[in-house]
């Protein structure tokens, strides 16, 4: 799955994504337009990342979207089935992370916890770093 904006008026966003565990799988990164979106795991966006690129549990990659107000999230899925695999209790068993915020909790985060806007002819820098339990 990957979906991309060409437009006349993309931005460019670069992508780092620090504390990755393995070079196993692929880099899934959804992008969300507002809180509802999220709520209901809807995604505007989608890319998949391949890890090849990856050094030291780093991997940074470039996005291009349209001026206006994004969140971003990462799962390092590690089996490549595009989607977050949790166990009996319901915690994940893959790696997560969200665009400038770390999540210590144990609910998911607020849109507005995450959410950056991008204006245009800017060039926006974004870390993500990533999180297991």
């Amino acid at each position: 799955m990957l979906f991309a904006v060409t437009g006349l008026h993309a931005q460019n966003v670069r992508v780092t994504v620090t504390g990755l565990r393995s070079d196993k799988g692929q880099i899934s990164v959804g992008i969300f337009l507002d809180e509802a979106g999220f709520r209901e795991e809807s995604v505007s966006l989608g890319y998949i990342f391949q890890k090849n690129g990856m050094h030291d549990g780093t991997l940074t990659f470039s996005l291009n979207l349209e001026p206006g107000l994004y969140g971003l999230s990462v799962l390092d899925d590690v089996d490549s089935d595009t989607r977050m695999d949790y166990n009996i209790l319901g915690i994940p068993r893959e790696g997560f992370g969200f665009s400038d915020y770390y999540h210590s909790g144990f609910t998911r985060p607020k849109f507005d916890s995450f959410c950056f806007a991008l204006k245009e002819g800017e060039t926006k820098e974004i870390t993500v770093r990533m999180r297991y339990l």
